[in-house]
């Protein structure tokens, strides 16, 4: 075994290799994997071998590394309007650092700029790194990092946010900054935006560059919230070619493809509006709508209970009464069923040979009765959840299902039960809220 110094250290080692032996120098880094070492060369890269290429170490007083070059600093026009871009993680504001390999944020202004040239004659852009995440390991308490977030860039002067996120939850995090600002009746200070890219920014496929243009020309230049579907937007490619993004509705939108560049489609209703990129600069092209009027601005952001714990169980074949009875046990705030159609659960044994569908059915009819909250979705994603058209969906509103009437998208729907939970927690709460239009979810199904 290699006795390789601690990382730091400067070394210079001698490796053998296919065509002869050879040398380098640089700074003893921790082994990128089992039986090998690591070193930072004077370039900046990173370069590992297997301790058995090692001919000799040699411990040193020091070694000359390639200093970065610190970037210009790049002037931005104050005429123009402020936006806020608020870093949580995703592509769209990243690089590849080809010294180690890893993708990394640009979340600094300077960077943005040079990268994205075109955001100079849009906005003046001012940034805020709130993590670097995963979209899959954000959970309601970074959903109120991103509601302070925007309060606080709305009290020092910004006319709009730009959220970059991971694509996969991108759509829960739209819901929550919807729910957060216009959820109790008000609108937001100004125009929130919610954007990501499919493709890292090194393919030439990428759409992280138009996203963001489009994004913060929404941010600084988009119609006023009226907070009803517009008190925050999810804005990404609507087409696989370039040219175009749609403005989406935060509270009825939906990740429906995993690779394509249109990923996303608002649920139950039409976009907002399109963001045009061509030569000549972005442009707005509004879809026609039913105009509301604005809403009272609101003061600040609702912010979700962080000790709320919602259960969530999909119908189907292995949705087993001891599940749900565990999620009762372990004293769960509320029950999230997607189901089946219209909004079924598997609670009827017409063969008599489930016996555990009749004990589902007897499980949650004790957990209503004892006060417990749950709640119906479907796993459709469009369309409404009507308990009225089978037997079976009239058994489950009368042992205490709530559900029947909405049109709320499954994804904001668990928001939107969280938000409604967030307020005092209460069955009649959950239940009145469930079937109101709170921010543009749940529409007249004769409009949309």
């Amino acid at each position: 075994m290699v006795d390789w110094p601690e990382p730091g250290t400067p070394v210079k080692i001698v490796v053998k290799t296919w065509s002869g032996e050879d040398s380098h120098e640089g700074l003893a880094l921790p082994a990128a994997g089992p039986n090998l070492v690591t070193l930072k060369l004077v370039n900046g890269y990173n370069i590992s071998f297997p301790e058995s290429y090692i001919l000799s170490i040699e411990l040193l007083e020091e070694v000359q590394m390639v200093e970065e070059e610190v970037p210009e600093i790049i002037p931005q026009d104050e005429s123009l309007p402020l936006v806020y871009l608020i870093h949580t993680g995703g592509t769209i504001a990243s690089k590849v650092d080809y010294k180690t390999g890893a993708v990394t944020a640009r979340f600094e202004p300077n960077e943005l700029l040079d990268a994205v040239p075109e955001l100079r004659s849009i906005a003046r852009i001012r940034a805020v790194k709130l993590g670097n995440m995963w979209s899959d390991d954000i959970r309601p308490r970074h959903w109120n990092k991103m509601l302070e977030s925007t309060a606080q860039a709305f009290a020092e002067g910004a006319v709009g946010v730009v959220i970059t996120h991971g694509t996969d939850t991108l759509h829960y995090s739209a819901a929550a900054m919807s729910y957060g600002w216009a959820g109790q009746g008000g609108r937001p200070p100004g125009r929130i935006v919610l954007s990501g890219s499919q493709r890292s920014p090194d393919r030439g496929s990428s759409d992280a560059a138009e996203n963001l243009i489009a994004a913060v020309h929404w941010a600084a230049n988009g119609p006023e919230p009226s907070g009803y579907r517009d008190s925050s937007v999810v804005i990404l490619h609507a087409d696989s070619s370039d040219g175009k993004c749609a403005v989406l509705p935060g509270c009825a939108t939906r990740k429906y493809h995993s690779s394509r560049r249109d990923a996303f489609k608002s649920i139950n209703q039409d976009a907002l509006a399109y963001v045009l990129v061509d030569r000549s600069g972005p442009s707005i092209e509004m879809c026609e709508a039913e105009v509301s009027d604005a809403r009272v601005e609101a003061i600040a952001p609702k912010l979700f209970d962080e000790n709320v714990r919602i259960a969530e169980f999909v119908a189907g074949a292995h949705l087993q009464p001891d599940l749900v009875q565990a999620a009762a046990d372990a004293g769960y705030d509320a029950m999230y069923f997607h189901g089946t159609g219209l909004g079924h659960l598997p609670i009827e044994n017409p063969e008599n040979d489930s016996p555990e569908n009749l004990k589902l059915r007897l499980t949650i009819e004790d957990y209503c009765n004892s006060g417990g909250i749950a709640v119906i979705t479907t796993q459709t994603i469009h369309g409404p959840i009507h308990l009225d058209v089978y037997s079976k969906g009239r058994d489950q509103q009368e042992i205490g299902i709530i559900g029947h009437g909405s049109l709320c998208p499954p994804s904001s729907g668990l928001v939107k039960l969280h938000h409604l939970l967030s307020r005092d927690g209460g069955r009649e709460t959950v239940s009145s809220g469930w079937l109101e239009d709170l921010c543009g979810e749940n529409p007249d199904d004769s409009r949309h």
